[in-house]
């Protein structure tokens, strides 16, 4: 499907054969960016997917990594424009890494060797931030084997990682890979990435632990190659709760380094401020310096970061850690960080309930409105969404829709003509849940009966036009879906606990019902079952679950699934092993679900047929 979306963009895109999106090439001057005769500055996001997924976080999915689509990208700029972003910064261009499973893509297959596809979705990438007047500052490596960096090249040698900054064949294979980059002509616009300036800056890497040789030589390398863009230093000036490194003085005297930047995750705002004031006066306003990556920090922390920024001509701007956008089979992409206090997860706007522990709506409002006052500008009315896209379904009304770049929230209607008489079944639901999974199950439709389906986006400016409509769906049968939030749909249960947090190992599950050994759940739809399907995370390859049945006379019988094991070779994440239980040919209308074992349950599902 994404191949697919890649090539009609590719046909439909021929409007930027020739056009530069930006008259200029952002410059330096003393502490200042230019953009031409004007000052630019800004407040936006870390985008560490905008060229890469590695969130795909469907239940079934094995691989996490794969190529963006056309449409998330297009929701990805609506969505900077709207916050006000005038650039983002990515992550690296991405190395294959042992650790991958071996159906993953990438961009770095081996030294020398590179993706054409992988290359053509940055293509798609650059193309679209220029249409959306949106510019990107681009890290070329990664100092972590995230998304594949340092350790994955020497990997390909059969050398140590440390070995990266000194030996000379790694050297010249990462030089391999700069050289390709910056070369490459973008098959969408006919222009070489070293000449379009819709790429802010080039920065050698994200959070590099490297010595002052090796950063001189690439950089200089790096110029050699392409002296129309800004170069960014990615020495690993990080500062964390309890650990501070500071930015070292080849990065202020090398000549060809055009900006500095530092990261900061201390958990204290005072202490953020204090290690950013700080970086300054070291720097002593020879260069620029900007926040490559803040955050995990409060509403009011980060207010008071921004309001020092603005204030300080010396910094031209930040990147807060991180945004991200609508999933094209519905929902968002959703990452949550270690250092982030198990709290803390990535940003979607314009703020859902799920972010309300860290205040994601107030946090975003306020840098949406921040973002327009370093331009010297009144943050715009928020505007009306865009209709969104319904995606097809059948047999069952469950499904999902493509969301709209603004939107908090959706409304379901349904009319049994498709022309006439729409009925709104369901008001402002939310998009953000547990990945992979449909977004909405009607059960208020009769069984035997035929509908049309569509939704409307709505959002504090009003509600959107109407999607496409879907239909007639003739409903065979109706879902019963417990999405684990809390206990409301299970029936009874004992032993049970509703746990939230630690969310990558349950592939971003917000919530899920958590059970040991003594533990169980029962459901009762008070109808005939066609199918149970119970989606759970378990840590030994032995099931931890087993299950009953009953009818009206609550004598519980045994019954067999099936399990399904999803488990993925994927290891640079603490992944549980994710299990789908499935039950078919029940007659009966109540479940019993018994842990053997500890097991979590983020979801689970009962078709069932109504009684006439």
């Amino acid at each position: 499907m994404r191949a697919i979306f890649l090539i009609i963009f590719l046909m439909c895109s021929t409007a930027f054969a020739s056009d530069k999106s930006f008259d200029n090439f952002i410059t330096v001057d003393g502490t200042k960016l230019m953009d031409g005769d004007e000052e630019f500055r800004f407040l936006s996001f870390n985008v560490p997917t905008l060229n890469y997924v590695e969130d795909e976080m469907a239940f079934e999915t094995a691989n996490p990594y794969a190529l963006p689509s056309e449409f998330e990208l297009h929701d990805l700029f609506k969505t900077v424009n709207q916050l006000g972003g005038r650039v983002i910064r990515s992550y690296t261009i991405p190395v294959r890494n042992n650790n991958f499973p071996d159906e993953s893509i990438t961009f770095v297959e081996s030294p020398g060797v590179f993706n054409e596809e992988a290359f053509k979705a940055m293509d798609m990438a650059i193309a679209l931030a220029g249409e959306y007047k949106v510019r990107l500052v681009v890290p070329l490596l990664n100092n972590w084997p995230w998304m594949g960096g340092r350790p994955n090249y020497a990997d390909f040698r059969g050398k140590k990682s440390e070995d990266f900054w000194t030996d000379r064949q790694l050297i010249e294979d990462f030089k391999a890979t700069v050289n390709y980059v910056l070369n490459r002509t973008n098959t969408i616009t006919g222009i070489k990435y070293k000449d379009d300036p819709t790429i802010m800056a080039w920065e050698t890497g994200n959070e590099l632990e490297n010595p002052a040789s090796w950063a001189i030589e690439i950089s200089r390398y790096i110029k050699s190659i392409d002296d129309n863009h800004l170069l960014i230093d990615g020495f690993n000036a990080i500062h964390l709760e309890k650990e501070d490194v500071w930015v070292q003085q080849y990065s202020i005297d090398e000549p060809t380094i055009d900006m500095v930047n530092t990261h900061h995750y201390e958990g204290s705002p005072d202490k953020m401020l204090k290690n950013i004031k700080k970086t300054v006066e070291m720097i002593g306003g020879k260069k620029p310096v900007f926040l490559g990556e803040f955050g995990f920090i409060s509403t009011t922390g980060v207010e008071k970061v921004l309001d020092y920024v603005i204030s300080e001509p010396a910094i031209p701007g930040t990147f807060l850690w991180s945004l991200r956008r609508h999933h094209p089979e519905g929902g968002f992409y959703q990452h949550s960080e270690p250092v982030g206090y198990g709290l803390y997860r990535a940003y979607h706007w314009p703020g859902f309930d799920d972010g309300h522990i860290y205040d994601e709506r107030n946090l975003l409002k306020l840098y949406r409105e921040k973002a327009f006052e370093i331009q010297g500008k009144v943050a715009p009315k928020i505007v009306v969404p865009e209709a969104p896209k319904l995606l097809p379904f059948k047999e069952s009304p469950k499904f999902s829709w493509q969301g709209s770049a603004g939107a908090s929230g959706y409304n379901i209607q349904r009319s049994p003509s498709g022309k006439s008489t729409w009925r709104t079944i369901a008001y402002n639901v939310e998009d953000l849940d547990t990945p992979g999974f449909d977004l909405y199950s009607d059960t208020t439709a009769e069984v035997g009966k035929s509908y049309y389906y569509r939704v409307v986006a709505l959002n504090q400016a009003g509600n959107s036009k109407p999607s496409n409509i879907v239909g007639p769906v003739e409903i065979k049968y109706l879902t019963q879906v417990d999405k684990a939030r809390n206990f409301a749909v299970l029936d009874e249960s004992k032993g049970i606990e509703l746990k939230t947090g630690n969310y990558r190992s349950y592939k971003e599950a917000f919530s899920r019902l958590s059970g040991k050994k003594g533990s169980w759940i029962k459901y009762d739809v008070s109808a005939p079952i066609q199918r149970v399907e119970v989606f759970t995370y378990e840590r030994s390859q032995e099931n931890a679950l087993s299950f009953e049945y009953a009818d009206s006379s609550l004598i519980y019988r045994p019954v067999n699934a099936k399990v399904s094991n999803f488990s993925s070779k994927e290891k640079n994440y603490d992944y549980l092993i994710p299990k789908k239980y499935t039950l078919s040919g029940l007659d009966y209308g109540r479940i019993k679900i018994i842990f053997l074992d500890k097991s979590e349950i983020v979801r689970s599902e009962i078709d069932y047929i109504t009684k006439d």
